[in-house]
């Protein structure tokens, strides 16, 4: 019941969970400009009420620390739901890990895009793998174009990538698996009609690896 409720402050305020605190403030400066109920434009204090808790735990050090262990457990354990529910089949569960990675990479590169990459360490924490599980589909993935290493030695999502998540519906695992959203974002990604149903990457078993 807990992970129901948790609420993604890092996405209310559309912040990489890795952004510094120059960072948090700008951003949450702008979000209460806008949705501050004094404004006669775009007013609204049921978001400004959401934004204003949100920045006041991410902009306190305790308070920070304490909300991201939740923020961590919170994450991998709906990311180890969504590898529950079929049994591991070889294909099936590289796709699956496959849309995980691509999913991950995708939202820290919207997030902070001069920043994007996330270390396997970090991956294999999120998607609830042990330790080196995970260096095949990231091989896959890096030899098809839709990620690449960086110079700090992370993984970032590619244009090809961004266009595969968008082509696939990959984004649709945000409402399947990841923290219900506060309303508060308002951005193009939230809105989108994604089938929750029918997530994947594009059918590619001519060239799948695993086939």
């Amino acid at each position: 019941m807990e992970n129901d409720s948790f609420i993604d402050y890092y996405e209310i305020l559309q912040i990489s969970s890795n952004a510094d605190q120059d960072t948090i403030d700008r951003v949450y400066r702008h979000l209460a400009r806008r949705y501050h109920p004094d404004n006669s434009g775009t007013g609204d204090a049921a978001k400004f009420d959401v934004i204003t808790k949100a920045y006041r735990v991410l902009s306190d050090p305790e308070k920070r620390a304490a909300y991201d262990a939740k923020y961590s457990n919170n994450l991998s354990h709906r990311w180890n739901l969504f590898f529950k529910t079929s049994p591991a089949d070889g294909a099936e569960e590289d796709r699956k890990i496959y849309q995980g990675i691509l999913y991950l990479l995708y939202i820290t590169r919207k997030r902070d895009t001069f920043h994007p990459a996330m270390g396997i360490v970090e991956l294999e924490r999120l998607l609830g793998f042990p330790e080196n599980q995970l260096e095949f589909q990231v091989w896959y993935l890096k030899e098809k174009g839709w990620i690449q290493r960086d110079e700090s030695g992370g993984y970032s999502i590619t244009a090809g990538g961004v266009d595969t998540v968008i082509e696939n519906d990959i984004l649709s695992l945000r409402d399947r698996f990841l923290p219900a959203k506060g309303e508060t974002s308002g951005s193009k990604e939230n809105s989108s009609g994604n089938d929750p149903e029918n997530p994947g990457v594009r059918d590619e078993s001519k060239d799948h690896p695993s086939n």
